[in-house]
């Protein structure tokens, strides 16, 4: 017999470590209401207070400010190695 590992989507796991980090419910009662092994509401509760500073941070906006500017660097690099790479076809055509 082979055990499955159980996956929650995102709503479901959200909703599970809000309702643990509330404080309302005690980690049993939360444990039989969802089904849900309490270390695994223990590892979402700890997922959810260590990324919600970040949800309200400017260091976000600069990390995706960054990566635009890498993106679009990249691209420019591509279009002219392209042009440079069809300027030789051409000339190695001439050649021969």
């Amino acid at each position: 017999m082979v055990n499955m590992r159980k996956s929650y989507d995102s709503k479901f796991r959200a909703k599970v470590a809000l309702e643990a980090v509330k404080g309302e419910k005690t980690l049993a009662e939360l444990c039989n209401e969802f089904g849900v092994h309490p270390n695994q509401i223990g590892r979402w509760r700890k997922q959810l207070l260590e990324t919600l500073p970040e949800l309200f941070s400017d260091r976000r906006k600069k990390k995706d400010k960054d990566t635009e500017e890498l993106v679009a660097e990249l691209y420019r690099q591509i279009g002219q190695l392209k042009v440079e790479l069809d300027w030789l076809k051409k000339k190695s055509q001439r050649l021969l």
